[in-house]
């Protein structure tokens, strides 16, 4: 079972999106893999690996973690990816 599911809605074009992501894993020292339709990522914070997958359908970033600590809520987490990629929260 996954640990946390987030959906972030975004203006331009998904290589735009894709790019920040990108940016933001591997500022933290992170790996990033995938094209603009799907992919995974992976990087460790506090010593303890958090990964996961993302998948592109129109104008929306889906994206799912599949491993993360206990200590961080998935709130944490969804919060440092809004920041880091600049959506449009609804």
């Amino acid at each position: 079972m996954p640990a946390c599911i987030f959906s972030f809605p975004f203006s331009g074009t998904p290589a735009e999106i894709l790019n920040r992501a990108e940016a933001a894993i591997h500022d933290q020292g992170g790996h990033f893999q995938g094209d603009e339709t799907g992919g995974a990522f992976e990087l460790t914070v506090l010593g303890s690996v958090i990964s996961g997958s993302y998948r592109v359908s129109g104008q929306e970033l889906s994206v799912t973690i599949n491993n993360k600590p206990f200590m961080i809520p998935c709130s944490t987490i969804e919060h440092y990816l809004a920041k880091h990629l600049e959506t449009v929260r609804a």
